[in-house]
């Protein structure tokens, strides 16, 4: 007997609830991070977790579609909880997040984890130093590439600068969906000298195709998704929206290219606050974009029976 969507205890999909340091093994293993103390605007992603888990609640796998084709069937999901995380202590934080990343990938295919905001990338791409030749695609209105920011060398402003510098492993990143009126040069600059694929909104929206062949492909590839990247209308529950972003379609358009052709070792999804959307259609997206994503992550075979 099955739940109704607002019924029963909100795991993400209804997946087994794990101890992240437990005895299991999955294809898919779901990480909250609710932390969104190095944000410099408004705050509420630390929500995120919660509301996602709720949303998810929606559509649980298997999915039938129109053509007949039923996706992440046979795909084993666990959730693995929320890191327990120190209230105004980040660098204690950035350690748990670290440790309790590595426990999660070490169990499963594809680890998910549920931003947060965008700082937490930087301790969650730690536990991926053993991986090789890695590339990070980066969907985000804002480089976040920034040296220093109101004297901050760990805000939401500079995750993949603090991974750049101690990552030897991290040999590129490409961002897509660049915009906006404020960018800081030198972070420009320093993500251009060390051959970052900087894409912005207006490339994506005059050629897709042409965005999309810039795509890696072959790689291990890390998935950061700010969900500012997508347009307010889209998306708005995020503490800095952006005009003129990715639509939904877009969005996917990208995810599934990068995933059907790369080998995805991990996704994360940050700067959702859904106490900014009173309507609640933005974590609503945000949990059918990483369903969506994984899709396209089997078919690339990476979820073997």
């Amino acid at each position: 007997m099955t739940h109704l969507p607002y019924g029963g205890i909100p795991t993400f999909a209804r997946a087994p609830m794990v101890q992240p340091e437990g005895d299991w093994t999955a294809d898919v293993a779901v990480l909250g991070i609710p932390f969104d103390i190095a944000l410099g605007f408004r705050p509420g992603a630390r929500f995120a977790p919660r509301a996602l888990r709720e949303a998810s609640l929606r559509s649980v796998p298997p999915f039938t579609g129109l053509d007949g084709v039923t996706r992440l069937a046979g795909v084993t999901f666990v959730d693995a909880g929320d890191v327990v995380l120190p209230s105004l202590e980040p660098e204690l934080a950035r350690q748990r997040i670290s440790a309790v990343a590595e426990d999660v990938r070490d169990r499963c295919s594809v680890p998910v984890f549920l931003g947060g905001d965008h700082s937490v990338t930087y301790p969650i791409l730690r536990a991926f130093a053993g991986v090789p030749d890695l590339h990070v695609v980066q969907l985000d209105a804002h480089l976040d590439f920034t040296d220093s920011r109101n004297d901050t060398r760990y805000s939401n402003s500079s995750p993949f600068r603090r991974a750049c510098e101690e990552l030897l492993n991290l040999v590129h990143i490409t961002t897509v969906g660049l915009r906006g009126l404020r960018f800081d040069p030198e972070a420009v600059a320093a993500a251009r000298a060390r051959g970052h694929a900087l894409i912005p909104m207006t490339d994506v929206a005059g050629d897709l195709p042409g965005v999309l062949a810039r795509l890696p492909r072959g790689k291990n590839v890390y998935l950061s998704v700010d969900v500012d990247a997508f347009d307010p209308s889209v998306i708005p529950g995020t503490s800095s929206p952006e005009p003129d972003g990715l639509t939904y379609a877009q969005g996917m358009a990208i995810l599934a290219e990068i995933a059907r052709h790369n080998t995805i070792v991990g996704l994360d999804v940050v700067e959702l606050a859904p106490n900014l959307d009173p309507t609640g259609r933005s974590e609503l997206l945000t949990a059918r974009l990483i369903m969506e994503t994984l899709c396209a992550v089997q078919e690339s075979g990476i979820f073997r029976p």
